[in-house]
């Protein structure tokens, strides 16, 4: 009961308990983010994930089930060599027109 009576400025003990309070607010926040990325190995979802598009250094990362495949914009395209061979564009009515380079 002698701790009761002491001062909360002296007691080392509480601020101990403030930061681990804090830490778990940490944690939880890091599990919920990944939880929500879309490449989380856990989730059984098909994901494609386009990174620096239309650059030289674009890649496409494909993620069916359990399997991630990586492609890149100057290479490894469905296995050989690849270049960009046009472009398309989805109109407004939904149409998609296809313009080769």
């Amino acid at each position: 009961m002698k701790l009761l009576d002491e001062d909360e400025a002296i007691n080392p003990a509480l601020s101990v308990v403030n930061l681990v309070d804090v830490f778990l607010v940490l944690v939880a926040a890091l599990l919920i983010a990944i939880a929500q990325n879309p490449m989380n190995p856990f989730v059984a979802e098909d994901v494609t994930v386009i990174k620096n598009a239309g650059k030289e250094d674009m890649e496409v990362i494909v993620k069916q089930g359990k399997t991630i495949e990586t492609y890149k914009s100057q290479g490894e395209i469905g296995g050989g060599e690849g270049v960009k061979a046009g472009v398309a564009y989805k109109m407004a009515d939904g149409s998609i027109i296809y313009v080769p380079e």
